[in-house]
């Protein structure tokens, strides 16, 4: 496989931008049926893997911690290999509700983010075989205050 990157429009980039789309409508169900059925997403800064159902958990716990959650999108990129979409893009929002983490419940601050991130994902006959997702989990914690 090549690695040099090529930014075009293709299925699998409508299939990405497309499940950004159903996360910011904050439609769980949705997002999860973009998956492959044995697809899993990764929460790598929590160590967290998500498969089945409980991909649309990673909608949902962002929806309820900042209800105005927005995915930022700054740049796609499509290997040449088609298979492979990376986006650069940043969380933002506010925490007004509870936010479930690994080590407990962080419970409103009301302050709001901007975090950056990087998802890696892998497609296969036209669904998402794996979601990593990079987010910059202790810029995240610090811009709600906890250090």
């Amino acid at each position: 496989m090549k690695a040099s990157l090529i930014n075009q429009n293709s299925a699998n980039e409508t299939l990405i931008r497309e499940l950004y789309r159903i996360a910011e409508v904050q439609d769980s169900k949705g997002f999860t049926e973009l998956f492959a059925e044995d697809g899993y997403f990764w929460d790598v800064s929590s160590g967290t893997k998500y498969y089945g159902q409980d991909i649309g958990k990673t909608v949902d716990i962002f929806a309820t911690a900042f209800p105005d959650m927005h995915r930022e999108l700054y740049e796609l990129y499509v290997l040449e290999d088609e298979n492979t979409v990376i986006v650069e893009l940043s969380l933002n929002g506010t925490h007004n509700g509870p936010l479930q983490l690994a080590s407990g419940t962080l419970e409103p601050t009301g302050k709001t983010i901007e975090v950056p991130c990087c998802d890696v994902f892998k497609i296969e006959n036209g669904k998402v075989k794996s979601f990593h997702c990079y987010n910059a989990g202790t810029i995240l914690l610090g811009q709600l205050g906890v250090f």
